[in-house]
C-alpha cells in the first residue's frame, strides 16, 4: 500500500531491479506510445550484431548477445523513438510558443515526433513549416554574416561516428573549435584524470575482465537506472563468488539484489541475486577519503607483511617498471588521520579496513566507477585517486583488472574519438589539414561552461545544437534561460520537442531528423551507421523501423545541408556523396584515424565490435614519462568552494526509473517507491527529525552562495530515505536551477552535481 501526499505517492522502495517491475514498465510504455505489435519485435534487434545499437546508454554490446539484449531503460528508448505519435505543422498553429514553455518536460516530449522543419515566427509567437532548401539559406546566411568564433557547435551524444565526423569537419571548417558536447557535463573528469595517469582518456576494462576479475570495487553509478544491461554481468560475477563492493551514498536497488528477466525460473520464484557483498554508503564528495582509508589500510598490511617477512601486498614489481609517484602519494596516505577520514568519508575505519582485505585478497580488481565520482568540484582528483588504488596491487593492465568508467549517451565516448572536441591538441588537425586542403583553427574553443558564460556575458551569436537538451541540462537556469531569449540565433537538430525548443533565441530554426532505429535511405541505398560503447568497442547499427515521416532528413543530410549552405566549396569534400554513402564517411574517418579505423567499412559488424588501441589495458603508458602516475592529493576537502555551515545540507542529483538524462519518460521511480511527481527531496529520518518535517510536507531548497543571484527550488515533498545524514538527495534536471556556474570541478569544468550545499526553507511555495 503507498501513501499518497498531494500528487506524490509514496511506497516501498524494496523490490530488486529487472523481474516483473520492470517487464510491467517496458509494457507500459509499449502500449502508452502506441508501438504496434510488429514494432515492438524491433526489441529483439536491439544490441545485436546485424541490427541497431541501442539509443539509450553505451554499456558494452556482447559478441554472443542474449535472446532479450535490452533492459527497461532500453526498451523505453526504443518506445519513445518509434512511438507512432507524431506532431507536424498543425499541432504549431494550435499553440504559441509562450504557452508551450508553460509545459513540463514530460508532456512537451510526449506529443511525439516532430516530422516538418520549423522556423519561429516572431509575430506569431508560434513556430511555422519552412522547407529544407529555406531553412538551411537562411541559417547559411546568418552563420556566414556572424563573426566565426562566436558560434557554438553542440553535440549531445547520440549521434553517429558518421554523423560526429561531418559535424567537426563543419565547425573546424567554419572556423572554431567551439565543440562543447555532454561529455563536459558527465565524463570530462575521466578524460582529464585518466590521460594524465595512465595515458589514455578511457577506461581499460572490457567485457572478457568481468569474466576473469575476481572482486569489483564500484563507486558513484546507480547501475539499476542508468546501465542495467550491466547487471548480467555483475549477476554472472557474483555466480563465481566475486566480493562486489560498493561505495554509494544512496541504496541503490540495484546495487543490492537483481531477478534476471532472462531466466524463466527466477521470474516464477522471485529468486533474487544478491549484488553488493559490502554496501558503504560514503558521503556524497567523500570518495576521495574513502580511498584514501582503504589505501591506508593497504599500506599497513603492507607493513605487518613486511614485519614477518611474509608476501608483501603491495606489487613492487609493478610499481617499479611501470610506475613513478609512488613516494609522494604513500607519504600523503600515511600523513592522513584516520578521524579526518572518518569524517570526510562518512564511514567508519573498522568498514574500510574490511573492505581493503578483500582488495589485498584479491588478484585482479575492477574500479568501475560513474557521475558520482566526477561530477564533483575536485572530480578529477577522484578519478585519479581510482587509478591510485589499482595501481597499488597492479591492477591496470592484466585480465580480469582496470579501471572501467561508465558512460551515459550512447555515442558520447565515440563523438569524442572523431573530433568532437574543443581542445585542439586532442583533434588530428594537421591530418585535416592534408586531407581537406584548409587551415584548421588552432585556438582552443568552448567547452560547456565557457559557452555558457559566452551567452550570459552577451558574447555569442549563434548556437547549433546536435541533438539534446542543452538549456535544461546546464546549471545556472534562472539566467540561462533569460539570456538564451537574447541569442541572435538558436538550430535545434533534434527528434522529439522539448525545452531548448520553446526556450529560443531571436531567430530559431527545429530540425527534425531520422533516429538511428530508423531505416536511413539514400540515393546510395539504406545507409548503416557506427558507434563506440563505453569499452572502446565500434559497432555498427541497422535501422530497422520504417521512418516516422517521409519528410525527415538523416543526421548526416542536415549536417551536410547546412555546411553546404554555410562554407566555400571546398572539391575534397563531397557532402553530397558523403550522404548517399555513408561508407565514404567512413573511409575518411580511417584515412584520419588510421590506427584505430583502419578497414573501418570490413570491420563494422565484428561481434562484440572492433576495439580502440588502448595502450594502458597492455601496460603501454603514453604519459609524460611513459609510465602510470600515483598522484598524491593536495587534501581530502570535496567541496572547497561551497563549504558548508550548521544549517546547510549537501544535495546532490540523481535520475529516476523513468527517465534518461533530460528525457522524462514518467513521472515514477519504482527502484525508490517514489509514483506521480518528480518534485520530491529524498532525507534522512534523522534530518527529518531535526527538521521537524512530516513525510510528505513540503519545503524550498535555496544555494547560500554569495554572490548575489537567487538560486530557489520549492515545491519538494519529502521522501524518508536512506541516506546519509546531512545530505539530502532530488532529481536532475529539476534541480539543476541550484548549482551556479562557477561550481565545477577544477580541471574539467563539469558541473559539480553532486555536491551542492543549500539551505532547506519550511513550507516552500513551488518555484
Amino acid at each position: 500500500m503507498s501513501k499518497r501526499t498531494g500528487d506524490v505517492r509514496i511506497g516501498k522502495a524494496d523490490m530488486p531491479a529487472g523481474g516483473w517491475g520492470s517487464l510491467a514498465k517496458v509494457t507500459t510504455i509499449l502500449l502508452d506510445q502506441g508501438v504496434p505489435l510488429k514494432d515492438s519485435r524491433l526489441l529483439l534487434k536491439q544490441n545485436k550484431p546485424d541490427g541497431y545499437a541501442c539509443v539509450s546508454c553505451a554499456w558494452a554490446k556482447p559478441a554472443n548477445p542474449h535472446p532479450f539484449e535490452f533492459c527497461e531503460s532500453g526498451a523505453k528508448a526504443t518506445a519513445w523513438e518509434t512511438t507512432s505519435k507524431t506532431i507536424g505543422a498543425d499541432f504549431f498553429e494550435r499553440h504559441t510558443v509562450t504557452e508551450l514553455e508553460a509545459w513540463d518536460d514530460h508532456t512537451l516530449e510526449a506529443q511525439g515526433r516532430l516530422t516538418v522543419p520549423l522556423r519561429w515566427d516572431s509575430a506569431a509567437d508560434k513556430y511555422r513549416e519552412v522547407s529544407w532548401d529555406t531553412a538551411f539559406a537562411e541559417i547559411g546566411a546568418a552563420l556566414r554574416a556572424f563573426d566565426r568564433e562566436q558560434v557554438v557547435f553542440y553535440a549531445s551524444g547520440r549521434a553517429s561516428l558518421e554523423t560526429s565526423y561531418m559535424y567537426q569537419l563543419l565547425a573546424r571548417m567554419y572556423g572554431n573549435n567551439n565543440l562543447p558536447d555532454s561529455s563536459n557535463m558527465c565524463h570530462e573528469s575521466t578524460s582529464v584524470g585518466l590521460q594524465k595517469t595512465i595515458g589514455v582518456p578511457v577506461g581499460t576494462v572490457d567485457l572478457h575482465d568481468f569474466e576473469e576479475t575476481d572482486c569489483i570495487f564500484f563507486f558513484g553509478q546507480n547501475v539499476g537506472t542508468n546501465s542495467p544491461r550491466m547487471l548480467h554481468q555483475l549477476r554472472e560475477a557474483r555466480m563465481r563468488g566475486v566480493p562486489i563492493i560498493t561505495f554509494n551514498p544512496l541504496r541503490e536497488r540495484g546495487l543490492v539484489s537483481f531477478t534476471n528477466p532472462q531466466s524463466p525460473l527466477e521470474m516464477l520464484t522471485g529468486h533474487e541475486t544478491p549484488i553488493s557483498t559490502q554496501y558503504l554508503q560514503v558521503k556524497p564528495g567523500g570518495d576521495t577519503a574513502a580511498i584514501m582509508g582503504l589505501s591506508k589500510a593497504i599500506f599497513a598490511r603492507d607493513d605487518a607483511a613486511l614485519a614477518a617477512c611474509g608476501q608483501r601486498v603491495l606489487d613492487l614489481a609493478f610499481i617499479q617498471e611501470h610506475t613513478q609517484g609512488i613516494a609522494d602519494f604513500e607519504a600523503a596516505v600515511r600523513a592522513c588521520d584516520w578521524s579526518a577520514i572518518e569524517r570526510e568519508s562518512g564511514l567508519a575505519r573498522a568498514d574500510l579496513e574490511s573492505a581493503a582485505a578483500v582488495y589485498c585478497a584479491s588478484n585482479a580488481v575492477m574500479g568501475i566507477y560513474g557521475m558520482g565520482l566526477t561530477q564533483h568540484r575536485e572530480g578529477v582528483r577522484n578519478v585519479t585517486m581510482i587509478v591510485n588504488l589499482l595501481l597499488l596491487r597492479g591492477n591496470i593492465g592484466k585480465p580480469g583488472a582496470g579501471v572501467c568508467p561508465v558512460r551515459g549517451h550512447s555515442n558520447v565516448q565515440g563523438q569524442r574519438t572523431v573530433g568532437i572536441t574543443e581542445k585542439p591538441e586532442l583533434a588530428p588537425l594537421d591530418k585535416l589539414k592534408a586531407l581537406y586542403g584548409f587551415e584548421p583553427p588552432r585556438k582552443t574553443g568552448m567547452n560547456t561552461v565557457e559557452a555558457c558564460e559566452a551567452i550570459l556575458a552577451g558574447k555569442l551569436q549563434a548556437f547549433i545544437g546536435l541533438g539534446g537538451n542543452f538549456v535544461r541540462a546546464v546549471p545556472e537556469r534562472g539566467l540561462m534561460e533569460a539570456a538564451w531569449r537574447a541569442l541572435p540565433l538558436t538550430v535545434q537538430i533534434a527528434t522529439k520537442l522539448n525545452r531548448n525548443h520553446v526556450i529560443h533565441g531571436k531567430a530559431s530554426y527545429v530540425l527534425p531528423c531520422l533516429g538511428r532505429i530508423e531505416i536511413d535511405r539514400q540515393r546510395g541505398g539504406p545507409q548503416d551507421v557506427t558507434v563506440e560503447d563505453s569499452t572502446g568497442c565500434m559497432h555498427g547499427s541497422r535501422g530497422r523501423a520504417e521512418p516516422v515521416a517521409s519528410t525527415l532528413l538523416s543526421e548526416p543530410a542536415i549536417v551536410a545541408g547546412i555546411a553546404k549552405a554555410t562554407l566555400d566549396p571546398n572539391p575534397r569534400v563531397d557532402w553530397d556523396a558523403w550522404v548517399a554513402d555513408y561508407g565514404r564517411i567512413r573511409e575518411a574517418i580511417a584515412a584520419t584515424w588510421p590506427d584505430i579505423f583502419h578497414d573501418f567499412n570490413a570491420r563494422m559488424w565484428t561481434p562484440g565490435g572492433f576495439r580502440r588501441p588502448l595502450g594502458a589495458a597492455h601496460r603501454v603508458w603514453k604519459t609524460e614519462s611513459g609510465k602510470a602516475l600515483f598522484t598524491a592529493p593536495g587534501s581530502l576537502d570535496n567541496n572547497p568552494d561551497m563549504r558548508g555551515g550548521p544549517t546547510t545540507l549537501r544535495l546532490f542529483t540523481v535520475r529516476s526509473d523513468g527517465q534518461f538524462n533530460t528525457t522524462i519518460y514518467n513521472y515514477d521511480d519504482h527502484f525508490r517507491g517514489v509514483q506521480g511527481s518528480r518534485m520530491v527531496l529524498f532525507m534522512a529520518r534523522a534530518d527529518m527529525a531535526k527538521y521537524a518535517l512530516a513525510e510528505g510536507e513540503l519545503v524550498a531548497l535555496r544555494t547560500p552562495a554569495e554572490d548575489g543571484v537567487e538560486r530557489r527550488v520549492g515545491g519538494l515533498a519529502v521522501v524518508p530515505y536512506d541516506v546519509p545524514e546531512g545530505c539530502i538527495a532530488g532529481y536532475y534536471p529539476e534541480l539543476n536551477a541550484l548549482i551556479p556556474l562557477w561550481h565545477h570541478a577544477k580541471e574539467s569544468k563539469v558541473p559539480a552535481a553532486k555536491a551542492i550545499e543549500v539551505l532547506l526553507e519550511r513550507g516552500g511555495r513551488p518555484s
